[in-house]
């Protein structure tokens, strides 16, 4: 009993020492933020000597050089449309190919399992030239429909209702409920759970996305949070360590919220699909 003690003392320590080594740079990145200009390019201390908000209140004033708040509500635009987007579609197409009597619906299943095999830099200009077309680029739309075509939801949703028995829908039918009723009233508290971890997996994804923003906007108007805070290190700010790490705290915070507020549901999807 007691060495079985041992054991477990000595494993959450190790546990602690390395989830801090991984929070470090989290945790310099805060502490920088809050020291002035000469302290933050001179001293490499973790604590500042004189805690200042002044690089904050830079960012976020009304003359401010980074437009941090237009950036976040770019953000909160794509990230929310887009995911809202992802979630009709794949519910939509997950149910039409577990359920309804489609015709070359295995030649479309199919499309869905092998598309989960290209990778997506493939299709970067594919995409690009095609809103470019409409003349699309540096507007939203390429912003949030480009994450419509999630392949991974609709296989993760149509895995799903296949092992849902199709016990209630059949009782609606006899009811004389709707297709769209059987949907929305049946089908879809049933596989919330699901729902709601594609939700967060793709919130945080787009949250992150880089790549694709840096492709399609060129305007500081229409940065998402992720472009406009890299692109503070190719720019003046880069001599103003401290309000660079300010911007980076701020842009942070948000997707952190949502991680922790949503973890059981991250947890699961990455138990449940595999993801590394």
């Amino acid at each position: 009993m007691k060495k079985s003690k041992s054991k477990t003392i000595l494993v959450v320590a190790v546990a602690s020492l390395i989830a801090l080594l991984f929070l470090l740079p989290l945790i310099f990145m805060i502490f920088t933020s809050f020291k002035a200009l000469g302290e933050a390019m001179s001293s490499s201390a973790l604590f500042p000597k004189l805690w200042t908000a002044e690089n904050y209140a830079s960012i976020f004033g009304i003359s401010a050089e980074v437009p941090i708040l237009r950036w976040l509500i770019n953000t909160g635009i794509v990230t929310v449309g887009g995911t809202a987007l992802v979630v009709f579609v794949d519910v939509l197409a997950a149910y039409s190919l577990a359920r309804l009597n489609l015709p070359w619906k295995s030649f479309f299943l199919t499309v869905v399992v092998s598309a989960l095999t290209i990778p997506t830099i493939i299709t970067l200009f594919p995409m690009f030239y095609l809103f470019r077309q409409y003349e699309l680029i540096d507007t939203f739309a390429p912003l949030m429909l480009v994450y419509s075509a999630n392949t991974m939801g609709v296989f993760l949703i149509y895995s799903f209702l296949r092992g849902f028995p199709k016990d209630l829908e059949e009782a609606a039918v006899i009811d004389g409920a709707t297709l769209w009723q059987i949907l929305r009233f049946v089908v879809f508290p049933a596989i919330r759970p699901v729902v709601a971890t594609l939700s967060v997996l793709t919130f945080l994804t787009i949250y992150n996305d880089f790549l694709w923003p840096s492709v399609v906007t060129s305007s500081d108007e229409m940065k998402t949070v992720t472009l406009g805070v890299a692109n503070l290190v190719q720019g003046a700010n880069f001599v103003n360590p401290g309000k660079m790490m300010a911007a980076t705290v701020v842009a942070t915070m948000p997707a952190l919220i949502i991680f922790v507020a949503a973890n059981k549901y991250f947890v699961r999807s990455v138990v449940s699909s595999g993801i590394k």
